[in-house]
């Protein structure tokens, strides 16, 4: 397996096995769609949640506790600390929104969101932005190395 540019191959999700949703194979049963899609949401919801806790910690030990639960959501959503953590949040959204959707799901709307989760979980010690930040939190806590290896395991999974 090929190193990532931080030097850590196990961050690697790999490629995509044969696909068992690709046009191809005539896909797959609408139920079982919507299964791997809600898989795949829920192991994005444990990393979020490990991730803002994460961050929460190393905010905490940099600025001081924060007061309240309700200051602690203001800076969720609008101080710069945490906005590398709004691309999972948007992702979440976005799988709500097509499992929610009138329209049938279709095996390419699973295949693309298992392919931006793929690309949007990626950790690099280079650089900025969310690479950089998720690598950072990979390093400094257990609970989201865990809730990545979780989530990685159901994009191999399916």
């Amino acid at each position: 397996m090929e190193d990532l540019p931080s030097g850590l191959p196990w961050l690697r999700m790999g490629p995509m096995k044969d696909d068992p949703m690709d046009a191809q194979s005539g896909g797959t049963k609408a139920g079982e769609l919507k299964k791997q899609l809600h898989d795949l949401r829920q192991g994005l919801l444990v990393l979020h949640k490990a991730l803002i806790e994460s961050e929460r910690k190393a905010y905490e030990e940099t600025f001081g506790a924060i007061e309240s639960q309700n200051r602690f959501l203001q800076l969720l959503i609008s101080d710069p600390w945490f906005a590398w953590l709004h691309p999972v949040s948007e992702l979440v959204v976005l799988i709500d929104e097509t499992l929610e959707a009138e329209e049938p799901l279709t095996a390419e709307g699973v295949v693309r969101l298992r392919r931006q989760t793929r690309s949007l979980l990626v950790a690099s010690e280079e650089g900025d932005g969310f690479p950089r930040s998720y690598f950072e939190a990979l390093q400094r806590d257990a609970d989201v190395v865990l809730a990545h290896a979780d989530v990685a395991r159901c994009l191999k999974a399916n």
